[in-house]
């Protein structure tokens, strides 16, 4: 009889002395198994024509590991990168960018040496004045032939004009801003090195040469005077030039007459014109090209009729029809003229007044 463990039959021939299994040291356990590459067939499966003892299983799937997490992030981290410098410097150039400088001004009034002209018709005012031939808002002041320069393109060259443009545009020819309502227009275009000194500028005017508005906009006094008609005259001219590798540069030359009346006034009331001439220097980095913004470095300005006795810095005072002022310097300025004035205050010519 064999041991209360040995099998009925006894211990098989050729195995173990006293029943100890050699095998029983190795335990297979669940995760053994199914970590196992093969897989024995079922029943059910093996009944099948062709169906194999044993099967292929699929690999386990396993997560990444740390490390493998930490190389992927690393790489993603770096193609990133890469991807914003090239947006951030689109042109692969170690330039260095110039600081943005500020805005120097000067805004010269140009005093009556008579009473203001003035007629019941706006029309007549422009017909009968130098402003007669000048195009209308924006068709006065055309985009010129735009040609590349050694470092910057043809389109690189129209993105500069057609920003001066749009500054010219909102800072001259807005009604808004012409009232003195807005200023959010222009100041959208400029870089944003420049706006602490043009908010200061609006917030806390000063004729110091760098903080009046009216060297920024064009801009009237709402107390005094609205436009009489909003067909504004222009006549001027854009230049393009490459003052460095990475700097281009659009001198503005225009000449803009406003036909003006008292606020308030009904319709039918005396109008005048008022003029002002705007000699504006933009500076454009490759940043600015990319952003259609523009840094304005000179605003150089003659204004009339105003009275050198009030202050043009905040807003533009204009005389209007039928009023008079003391004249405010040696000679008359002709803002219509190519020459520049050179003082303070200036004398606005009779060659530059309707003859009405």
């Amino acid at each position: 009889m064999g041991g209360p463990g040995d099998p009925p039959e006894g211990t098989p021939e050729g195995g173990p002395v006293g029943g100890e299994d050699e095998y029983r040291s190795v335990v297979f356990d669940e995760s053994f198994v199914r970590a196992a590459r093969l897989q024995e067939s079922s029943a059910r499966e093996r009944m099948t024509d062709h169906a194999p003892a044993v099967r292929r299983r699929p690999p386990l799937r396993r997560g990444l590991t740390r490390q493998a997490m930490i190389l992927v992030m690393l790489i993603l981290a770096a193609f990133g990168t890469a991807i914003y410098m090239g947006v951030r410097h689109p042109y692969g150039t170690d330039e260095t960018q110039q600081p943005v400088e500020a805005l120097r001004m000067t805004v010269i009034p140009l005093s009556p040496q008579g009473r203001v002209p003035g007629a019941a018709d706006a029309e007549t005012l422009f017909a009968h004045s130098p402003a007669a031939q000048y195009e209308v808002g924006a068709e006065g002041i055309p985009l010129p032939a735009a040609r590349s320069t050694a470092h910057f393109s043809d389109s690189q060259v129209v993105t500069a004009l057609t920003t001066a443009k749009d500054y010219l545009v909102r800072s001259s020819l807005y009604p808004e801003v012409l009232d003195s309502s807005e200023v959010r227009p222009a100041r959208a275009l400029l870089d944003p090195g420049q706006l602490d000194q043009f908010d200061h500028s609006v917030d806390h005017p000063a004729a110091d040469g760098r903080h009046a508005p009216t060297g920024w906009l064009v801009r009237f006094d709402p107390t005094r005077a609205e436009l009489a008609d909003p067909r504004i005259r222009v006549q001027g001219n854009l230049t393009a030039t490459e003052t460095d590798p990475a700097t281009l540069e659009v001198t503005a030359d225009h000449t803009f007459v406003y036909a003006l009346r008292p606020t308030g006034a009904p319709v039918g009331a005396q109008a005048s014109l008022f003029t002002v001439r705007r000699q504006l220097t933009f500076r454009f980095d490759r940043d600015d090209l990319r952003l259609h913004q523009t840094q304005l470095v000179v605003s150089y300005v003659q204004a009339g009729p105003l009275s050198c006795a009030e202050d043009a810095a905040d807003h533009l005072h204009p005389l209007l029809a039928g009023q008079t002022a003391r004249a405010g310097g040696p000679a008359g300025t002709n803002p219509f003229a190519t020459d520049s004035a050179t003082a303070l205050c200036g004398t606005l010519s009779t060659a530059a007044e309707p003859k009405v």
